[in-house]
C-alpha cells in the first residue's frame, strides 16, 4: 500500500497521468537491462579478442625458445654440463678438510697374558680418546700425484688403573703419494673436460635451432590447416551457389539431371571437407598451443612470411663453418681422446704396478697438554709398493689388446661419421639453394591458379563452361595453394637445418651464440 502511494505521489510530482508514468518507468528499466547486456557482451568480446594472437614465424620461434618444455629441458642440460665443468675446475684447486673424532669411549675386555700368574686372562679396559686433524691437499696435474700437508692433535685417557692422560701432537707433516705405473688420470682429465664443456655450449646453441625447426613445422602445419579451412569454406559457398544455379537451370532445361546430381554431390563433398578442415585446424591449433605453453582456448592467426632471404650459400664455406662450429666434431674429438685414455690405462696395468708414499713431519707426546708442542721429534715414512704379476694367464695382455681393438673400431666409426657429416652439409646446401627457386615457382603457380579459377567461375556463371572444367579449376587452385605453403615450409626447414649444422647466421653473417652468463644467473 505504501509503494502504491509512493508511485502515485511521484506521478503527480512529474505532472503525468499514472498510466503514462508507469509506461515511462518500465521503458527506463528495459533500457537499463539492455545496457547491462550490451556491456556484458562487449566485455566478453574483449576477452575473446585477448585470446586471439596474430603471430609471425619469427615470433613463434622466439616464444618456443623461451616458454616451451624443450627449451626448459635444453637449458637444464646445459646447466648440468656447466656444473660438471665447475666441479672439474674446483677439483684442481687446493682443498682444506677437517677430520675429527670429538668423543670415543670404549669399555671392553681384552685378552692379555699375566706374567705374574703365567696365565692368559681377560682384563677390563676403559678409555676415552679424542682427536682432530686438519689437512690441505693439492693434486699435481703434471705427475698425477697428490701433495698433502697435515696437522694433528690427539688425546687418550685411561678410565681404569692409573687413569693416566696422554697427548700426542703432529704440528706439521708434509707428504706425497704417487702411482708409478705411467698412467696420469689428471692429465687425461685436463684434456677431455674442456672439450666436453665446449661441446655442451655448442650443443645448447644447436638445440635452439632444433627448437626453431620443430616450431616451424608446427607453425606451417597450422597454416596449412587454416588454408585448407578457407578453401573448404570457399568451396562450400561456391558449391551452394552452383547448386542453386543448377536447380534454376534444371527448371528451364539447360542443365541435365546428371549434371544437377553432380552439383549436389559436390555440395555434400564440400560439407564433409569443411568438417574435416575444422577438425584439422583444432588439432593443429591445440598442438601449437601445447608446445608454446599457451592457453588451450587461444586462437593463433598465423602470418605466413611473404618474403624469404635472398641467399646463395657456398658449399665450401658452409663445410668450413660446420667443421669449426658443429658440436658433433667436438664429440668425435672427445671420443678419440677417451679411446686413447682407455688404451693408456690398459697399457699401464699390463706391467709392474708400483706406488710411492713419503711423509716427513714433527711429532711429540706428553702427559700435559702444555708440553705436547715442546721440542717435537722428527718422524719420517717412505713406502714403495710393487705389484708384480707372476701368472695371470694373459689377462692383462688381453685387456690391452681389447682396448686397442676397441679404439680401432671407434676410429673407423668416427671416420665414417665424418664422411657422412660432410656429405650431409653439401646436400643441405644444395637443397637450400634450389628451394628458393621452388618457392618462387610455387608462388607464381598459385597466382596463376587463382586467376584461372576466377575466370572459369565467371564463365560457368554465364554458361560457357561445364561443371567438369569448373571442378578441375578448383582442384588446380587447391593444389597450387598447398604446393606453395609446402614450398615455404620446406625452405624454412632447410634454412634452420643449415643454421643447426653450421651454427652460423647467414643473414647477419655471424656465428650463433647464447647468453651463457644470463642462463646461469637465472
Amino acid at each position: 500500500m505504501n509503494n502504491q502511494n509512493k508511485i502515485r505521489d511521484n506521478a503527480q510530482a512529474d505532472g503525468l497521468p499514472l498510466i503514462q508514468y508507469l509506461t515511462k518507468t518500465t521503458s527506463m528499466k528495459k533500457n537499463i537491462i539492455f545496457l547491462i547486456i550490451l556491456c556484458t557482451g562487449v566485455f566478453q568480446n574483449v576477452k575473446a579478442q585477448k585470446e586471439t594472437h596474430s603471430l609471425s614465424l619469427d615470433e613463434v620461434v622466439k616464444i618456443a625458445s623461451q616458454k616451451s618444455l624443450d627449451a626448459f629441458r635444453y637449458k637444464n642440460m646445459y646447466l648440468a654440463s656447466y656444473w660438471e665443468y665447475r666441479y672439474y675446475k674446483a677439483d684442481k684447486l687446493p682443498s682444506l678438510s677437517l677430520n675429527t673424532t670429538p668423543l670415543d669411549f670404549n669399555h671392553y675386555r681384552k685378552r692379555e697374558y699375566n706374567f705374574q700368574t703365567n696365565e692368559e686372562e681377560y682384563v677390563l679396559r676403559d678409555y676415552f680418546n679424542s682427536d682432530v686433524a686438519v689437512q690441505l691437499n693439492q693434486k699435481i696435474g703434471l705427475t698425477g700425484g697428490s701433495l698433502f700437508l697435515t696437522s694433528e692433535l690427539g688425546m687418550v685417557k685411561n678410565l681404569s688403573g692409573d687413569q693416566k692422560t696422554s697427548y700426542q701432537a703432529t704440528p706439521v707433516s708434509i707428504g706425497y703419494s704417487q702411482s708409478l705405473n705411467g698412467y696420469n688420470a689428471l692429465k687425461w682429465q685436463s684434456k677431455i673436460e674442456p672439450v666436453k664443456f665446449e661441446k655442451a655450449k655448442k650443443e645448447f646453441v644447436q638445440s635452439q635451432e632444433n627448437l626453431a625447426m620443430k616450431s616451424t613445422s608446427m607453425f606451417f602445419d597450422l597454416v596449412d590447416a587454416q588454408i585448407q579451412l578457407k578453401i573448404a569454406q570457399n568451396t562450400m559457398a561456391n558449391a551452394d551457389t552452383l547448386y542453386k544455379i543448377g536447380k534454376g537451370r534444371f527448371q528451364v532445361g539447360t542443365v541435365t539431371q546428371d549434371e544437377l546430381l553432380n552439383l549436389e554431390l559436390g555440395q555434400l563433398n564440400a560439407q564433409q571437407a569443411l568438417s574435416k578442415a575444422r577438425l584439422e585446424v583444432s588439432r593443429s591449433q591445440s598442438a601449437l598451443n601445447s608446445y608454446l605453453m599457451l592457453e588451450n582456448d587461444t586462437h593463433v592467426n598465423c602470418l605466413v612470411p611473404s618474403e624469404i632471404p635472398t641467399l646463395q650459400i657456398k658449399a665450401d664455406e658452409a663445410l668450413d663453418l660446420a667443421l669449426r662450429n658443429n658440436p658433433d666434431i667436438l664429440d668425435q674429438e672427445q671420443q678419440m681422446m677417451e679411446q686413447n685414455r682407455a688404451v693408456a690405462q690398459a697399457r699401464s696395468e699390463s706391467g709392474l704396478n708400483t706406488s710411492l708414499y713419503a711423509v716427513f713431519g714433527l711429532n711429540q707426546s706428553a702427559e700435559n697438554f702444555d708440553m705436547v708442542y715442546d721440542q717435537p721429534d722428527q718422524s719420517q715414512r717412505l713406502r714403495i709398493g710393487v705389484n708384480v704379476p707372476l701368472v695371470d694367464w694373459g689377462r692383462r695382455k688381453g685387456r690391452l689388446m681389447m682396448a686397442e681393438s676397441t679404439r680401432e673400431v671407434a676410429n673407423a666409426r668416427i671416420r665414417q661419421a665424418r664422411i657422412d657429416f660432410e656429405q650431409n652439409v653439401f646436400q643441405s646446401v644444395m637443397e637450400f639453394n634450389l628451394q628458393a627457386e621452388q618457392v618462387k615457382n610455387a608462388a607464381k603457380a598459385d597466382t596463376v591458379a587463382q586467376k584461372g579459377f576466377e575466370v572459369t567461375f565467371q564463365r560457368f556463371l554465364i554458361g560457357k563452361v561445364d561443371v567438369i572444367k569448373l571442378n578441375i579449376a578448383r582442384n588446380d587452385l587447391e593444389s597450387a595453394r598447398k604446393a606453395y605453403i609446402a614450398a615455404v615450409k620446406t625452405y624454412w626447414n632447410y634454412y634452420y637445418r643449415l643454421r643447426m649444422l653450421t651454427l652460423f647466421d647467414f643473414v647477419k653473417g655471424e656465428n650463433l651464440t647464447a647468453e651463457y652468463d644470463k642462463i646461469i644467473k637465472n
